[in-house]
């Protein structure tokens, strides 16, 4: 546990010492309220669907935690580079101490990125519909993070160099988000974009944070819940076992 912790420490330090990462986990999400919960807003509520920047705010807290949760992989290729992978893998522990310990890490600073989106919105009008369900909503964002640090660490673990991690970042990421319902509600969408909806485990993360925050739920929060669970022992096993081989 020794092990896991100092490496969870590691992250969490190296993102309160980056000014600019915590800028941008301001700048980025409260540009996205502004310009579509206002943008669409007004065509969103003349459609007769109510608030558009309640329904986009858990949309928005699970954007900034896939995109936050990604970059954790971008910090194995810094390790790689500068060579702290290298020294950490000689030492006498297991790789998947080595590899969860860095990707919770990554992954509590991107649910208290999630979190900051949540903070930021409360000052454009948001309210939670129970503030009871809020701690629910944490393990949502954590279990979220945490599935995709890990995948995100898997990815870094066999990518050599910082263009290639890029480009399947961009790859994977942009379609996970916006095929998952986040900015817009999946009851009138066309069948082939709700069977995609459906097998997108982006979709069941915004979906829960939605019914939690604001009483709208596509799927039910038990599904969400399950799907989630899959989601996150699998995408663990994946980084567990693409670190296993890596080669710093």
């Amino acid at each position: 546990m020794r092990v896991i912790y100092t490496l969870w420490l590691r992250q969490i330090k190296r993102f309160f010492r980056a000014k600019s990462r915590i800028l941008g986990a301001i700048g980025q999400p409260l540009l996205f309220l502004i310009a579509l919960g206002y943008g669409i807003g007004s065509v969103y509520s003349k459609a007769g669907q109510g608030n558009y920047i309640e329904f986009l705010v858990p949309g928005i807290m699970a954007q900034t935690v896939l995109f936050a949760a990604m970059f954790y992989g971008a910090m194995i290729m810094f390790d790689k580079q500068f060579g702290f992978l290298k020294e950490t893998l000689v030492a006498p522990v297991s790789r998947f101490k080595i590899m969860f310990g860095g990707a919770l890490g990554g992954a509590t600073t991107a649910t208290l990125q999630g979190l900051l989106v949540l903070l930021i919105s409360l000052f454009l009008g948001f309210r939670p519909h129970d503030w009871a369900l809020l701690p629910v909503v944490v393990l949502v964002l954590g279990m979220l993070s945490v599935a995709i640090a890990s995948f995100s660490s898997g990815i870094g673990s066999f990518v050599q160099d910082m263009q290639g991690f890029q480009a399947i970042n961009q790859f994977l990421v942009f379609p996970l988000y916006f095929l998952s319902g986040a900015l817009y509600p999946l009851q009138h969408v066309p069948n082939w974009l709700r069977i995609v909806a459906e097998c997108n485990p982006m979709s069941y993360a915004v979906d829960a944070m939605r019914g939690l925050l604001i009483g709208q739920s596509h799927f039910g929060l038990p599904k969400d819940l399950l799907v989630l669970s899959v989601t996150v022992v699998v995408l663990v096993t994946f980084g567990a076992y693409r670190f296993r081989h890596i080669e710093a």
